[in-house]
């Protein structure tokens, strides 16, 4: 298990193409979700920093599949978001194919961190996003954003709702979060930990 240095972080380039992709030996953690799920609000409160990740109030503004540097412990990887109608079909039809190709070499991806909705349950494509991490065995853990939205007496049942939608593995963590306020920030944290 390695310790992540927060305070040295580094963005490091945005990926166009499969081409521009890193392939070095650094662990890789990816987060990915849903195009209006606070990614980039989640990588941000991680990093105890306001803007390293764009935080953008239109969906869908995280085009590229963008790496941030850890010390020598890992990257940050913030994939664009999926599953947001108000793009072009050509667009769309060009994210696809650039996940196809990131994730057609998994075993870089050291831990998935999937980010969620708490407030909703997940949506097809976060259940195919699911699939795939169950399918390949890479290491995945969910986060259920935004509980701050959430009444304390609805969240055991949302979170269950999330566990069985997405037919979560019993090993796959589910943390309640909150980009907004930091709830349950050192748990995520130590998760990522764990899988250095």
């Amino acid at each position: 298990m390695a310790k992540l240095n927060l305070q040295d972080v580094v963005f490091v380039k945005s990926a166009a193409s499969p081409a521009d992709f890193l392939r070095d030996m650094t662990p890789q953690i990816v987060f990915s979700g849903r195009s209006n799920v606070g990614k980039s609000s989640v990588i941000n409160r991680v990093l105890g920093r306001k803007q390293i990740a764009r935080v953008s109030g239109v969906p869908g503004k995280t085009i590229h599949v963008n790496y941030f540097r850890l010390g020598t412990a890992a990257y940050f990887v913030d994939l664009p978001g999926y599953g947001y109608a108000r793009v072009s079909a050509t667009e769309r039809a060009r994210w696809k194919t650039l996940m196809e190709s990131f994730f057609s070499d998994h075993e870089r991806i050291s831990l998935g961190v999937m980010i969620v909705d708490s407030r909703h349950k997940p949506t097809a494509d976060d259940v195919i996003m699911a699939r795939w991490f169950i399918e390949t065995e890479r290491p995945f853990t969910v986060v259920a954003n935004k509980i701050d939205k959430v009444k304390k007496s609805a969240l055991e049942a949302n979170l269950a709702l999330i566990r069985e939608t997405l037919e979560l593995p019993e090993a796959v963590t589910v943390i309640p979060f909150s980009a907004e306020t930091g709830a349950n920030r050192v748990q995520l944290i130590s998760e990522i930990e764990h899988a250095l």
